[in-house]
């Protein structure tokens, strides 16, 4: 059995998908921006949505290069707007 991912969702992208979160195929290798592709292929949806995302790792903010493992608590958050 392959190891999976599990990314938490948030606000619009929820929206899209139709659930709070989501498992995906882990690969050695896998980067933030490499799950945001794989996010991408499971839900076509969310293509137009996702270059707006941020990806926080652990409760950190990740950037597109950073590792991702499946022991990792990986949560998709939108854009906040302020005022």
């Amino acid at each position: 059995m392959s190891e999976r991912v599990t990314v938490l969702l948030f606000a619009g992208a929820r929206d899209l998908v139709g659930a709070p979160e989501v498992r995906l195929p882990w690969t050695p290798g896998m980067t933030v921006q490499t799950l945001l592709s794989a996010l991408g292929q499971a839900f076509p949806t969310l293509v137009p949505y996702l270059p707006s995302v941020r990806v926080a790792v652990n409760g950190t903010y990740a950037h597109g290069h950073e590792a991702v493992s499946p022991t990792d608590e990986l949560a998709v958050i939108p854009p906040v707007a302020g005022g």
